[in-house]
């Protein structure tokens, strides 16, 4: 299961640095939640939409543990990314944690959670 994950994860990852919507919209569960670095929350039409004013430059992921269960999955990794939005800079360092369940034969990304990194 482990793999599948990650495949799915690195396909996440590459539809939001693309801002590949239809992409995003399959790999997107319905009831999706993400909370973000300072505690503000988008279900899944925010998350993709933010994508009319949010673009990355970069997107790295590193430092990825995958923990799998009988339905589920969670994603915990180091996110670094440069992105512009509403043409302002953004650069930031998160750990992320991300939750994938199964229903039915299809996997999907039913939510995110990002904590900022303490300052060293």
């Amino acid at each position: 299961m482990e793999p599948t994950i990650r495949t799915l994860q690195a396909d996440f990852d590459r539809a939001e640095l693309h801002a590949d919507t239809a992409r995003l919209r399959e790999l997107i569960a319905d009831d999706f939640l993400s909370i973000g670095p300072k505690g503000f929350v988008l279900d899944k039409q925010a998350w993709i939409g933010r994508h009319v004013h949010f673009r990355y430059e970069a997107l790295d992921t590193s430092e990825m543990d995958i923990r799998c269960y009988d339905r589920a999955a969670i994603v915990r990794a180091v996110q670094k990314n440069r992105a512009t939005y509403r043409n302002e800079r953004v650069e930031l360092t998160v750990r992320v944690s991300q939750v994938w369940v199964r229903r039915g034969d299809r996997w999907q990304i039913a939510g995110i959670q990002f904590s900022p990194m303490a300052d060293h």
